[in-house]
């Protein structure tokens, strides 16, 4: 049978979060806990009080455990404590302050809240609709004068000493959306079990003690963030820096000020980091990271190779996942050995691969990697469909395919739903990436499913190149064609400036054809025929995109991005339009239908609303009328 045993533990130091700070807090209440940019030091003890206090105030108010907490804050040292203060006396919910308000009114109604928490001049749409649906509003205030993670709330209460029970491991802590392939997100409860769990997971892999210092960039709205590097970190007596969020070139400034031991990461915050390196030899040279950490997606060899050769310390690759709180596998620390491309061995929970018929298969066998240990969510919420999907005999499927070598390594081949079925043929697309990222020109690259009216889906990647460096759609081609089989080869390849990113900093395939506009249901056919352009707008968005893209003709049907264009072309773009029409074009239309003739559609439709506010509606079916030179003076005049 093809399974990994987790590894060897200690005994956990305790079933909830609030009494995993309470432990450290008695044994060590001056060491430093929290710091944070411009910020005083939160020490354990100081922690524990901010925690016990914020859970008072918070229970004086009527929530209690299981209770549902929407926390909408930005990165930081007050979003941590407010995590943990409420874990205590409730259920957190944070959510990521980017949202719009109708994601904002999804989450808020799906979840249920109780409460939601935010801080004055942060994201006003989650304010506008708790106002809209009734839920209460607790406001924080931070004080930046004080110790990192200080703050006073909007209902403030005097002289309670109250002593909130703490919770029980099987209780609900944290509950997380997933962001799935379907229409609607599954929520994903954590127990206190789950959270301390993988908390200790973490600590025992990465070896982590009271001498470690996490550098945090990952949003604390995350798993990642919350768990591999705020609780893992507070489990072991370690500090941790609350940065604002990843800003890459601030890193290093930070590396300086605050000497970590370590940090984690995506993908590709670590090759933005890679970006700014050559102007920080000299931080670099006197860092004290003791090992480098990646997760969340998978982390191309060559990227691994050149960390380790830049910092001169170990990249450990591990595999997490909302569902697993974080952590599954990872590779081990030296003198242990890591193998570049795989995700490491067990790391908590047992790990085998399943067959699609259920049964477990044997080593070096693809199929579907599934776990089951104390880390693992109960189920999702309310879905009793999703959770026979996911549940197998007691183990949970991951939706990811791979296999374990004979040294039970795991090693991943792609989501079983990102897999590129090409008439029959499975292509992974990490594979692709892999083989695209050693042309000595390509910076970035993500392999994804084009959709294809005979093929059903065919291999499409888009690429960044490295500042500098040229090359063009066929000669990436003919190096691909060396190293893959024909039907694994890009039909299509799309050269950008910026890689569309989920919330996270995560590169997401699923969904990018449609996002990159490639919405042409066979999109390796020859280019569209050309249709020249007619409308005053068209013909003058012709102009600019001719001048912009340095083509001489272009259809109003073309493709923005298949004729070569980036974000930073579509950006001059947007402010021709803008210099022309006096209309601001949203950037998002480039991910959409980039083409002239939506974009002159969004033009009228944006210069009618403009000026029916002032009487002039039949002014715009003049011009309409017009010949198209006429029109152009016209235009030319404004």
């Amino acid at each position: 049978m093809n399974t990994v045993q987790p590894q060897n533990t200690e005994s956990l130091p305790s079933l909830c979060v609030s009494e995993l700070i309470r432990v450290q807090a008695q044994n060590n209440p001056d060491r430093i806990a929290i710091v944070a940019p411009k910020r005083t030091p939160l020490n354990y003890g100081s922690l524990c009080d901010r925690i016990h206090q914020t859970a008072t105030i918070l229970n004086h108010l009527g929530i209690s455990h299981n209770d549902r907490v929407a926390v909408v804050l930005p990165n930081g040292p007050e979003m941590a404590v407010a995590f943990l203060a409420i874990a205590q006396t409730a259920t957190c919910a944070p959510l990521n302050p980017a949202y719009r308000e109708q994601e904002f009114d999804f989450y808020l109604s799906d979840l249920n809240a109780k409460a939601l928490i935010i801080q004055p001049g942060i994201a006003e749409p989650a304010r506008t609709v708790a106002k809209q649906r009734g839920i209460p509003i607790i406001e924080i205030y931070p004080q930046i004068e004080a110790e990192a993670g200080t703050f006073t709330i909007s209902e403030n209460l005097t002289n309670s000493a109250s002593q909130i029970p703490n919770p029980e491991p099987h209780q609900i802590a944290l509950v997380l959306h997933t962001s799935g392939t379907t229409s609607r997100p599954k929520i994903v409860p954590l127990t206190h079990l789950n959270l301390c769990t993988s908390a200790n997971n973490i600590r025992q892999t990465l070896n982590l003690s009271e001498r470690d210092r996490c550098l945090n960039i990952m949003p604390l709205f995350h798993i990642h963030g919350l768990i591999a590097a705020l609780l893992s970190s507070l489990s072991a007596g370690a500090s941790i820096v609350c940065t604002p969020g990843f800003y890459a070139p601030q890193f290093f400034s930070w590396i300086a000020e605050f000497q970590p031991t370590w940090y984690s990461a995506v993908p590709t915050m670590h090759q933005s980091i890679l970006a700014q390196a050559p102007g920080n030899r000299d931080i670099i040279s006197h860092h004290q990271l003791r090992f480098i950490r990646s997760s969340s997606a998978s982390l191309a060899p060559q990227i691994m190779a050149q960390l380790e050769a830049t910092f001169n310390v170990p990249v450990i690759e591990a595999y997490g996942m909302t569902e697993a709180t974080h952590q599954m596998a990872s590779n081990p620390l030296p003198p242990r050995e890591r193998k570049p491309g795989s995700v490491g061995v067990a790391a908590g929970p047992e790990i085998a691969i399943m067959d699609e018929a259920g049964n477990l298969i044997s080593i070096g066998e693809i199929g579907e990697v599934v776990i089951k240990g104390a880390n693992v969510t109960p189920g999702y919420e309310n879905n009793p469909k999703a959770n026979a999907e996911a549940f197998t005999n007691g183990w949970f499927r991951t939706g990811d395919l791979g296999y374990l070598d004979s040294d039970r390594y795991l090693f991943l081949k792609g989501r079983i739903k990102e897999i590129i079925n090409r008439a029959g043929e499975k292509i992974s697309p990490r594979e692709v990436d892999e083989i695209l990222l050693e042309h000595p020109a390509i910076a970035q690259a993500i392999t994804f499913a084009a959709p294809h009216t005979l093929l059903g889906e065919d291999v499409a990647a888009a690429v960044i190149l490295k500042a500098g460096m040229t090359a063009s759609e066929l000669e990436i081609k003919e190096f691909a064609a060396q190293k893959l089989a024909d039907f694994k080869i890009p039909r299509v390849i799309l050269f950008l400036d910026e890689i569309p990113k989920g919330p996270t900093g995560k590169l997401q395939r699923i969904g990018l054809a449609e996002k990159l506009g490639m919405t042409a249901s066979n999109p390796t056919a020859a280019p569209v025929e050309y249709t020249p352009p007619q409308t005053a707008n068209e013909i003058k968005l012709a102009e600019i995109w001719s001048q912009v893209l340095g083509i001489e003709k272009i259809g109003i049907h073309d493709n923005f991005f298949q004729l070569g264009g980036d974000s930073i072309l579509a950006a001059q773009i947007v402010n021709r339009v803008r210099d022309t029409w006096e209309v601001e074009l949203s950037f998002l239309i480039f991910f959409q239908q980039p083409t002239i003739a939506t974009m002159a559609e969004k033009i009228t439709q944006a210069g009618a609303a403009m000026i029916e506010s002032d009487g002039l509606a039949e002014m715009l079916a003049e011009i309409e009328a017009l010949s198209d030179e006429e029109a152009q003076q016209i235009l030319d005049q404004k």
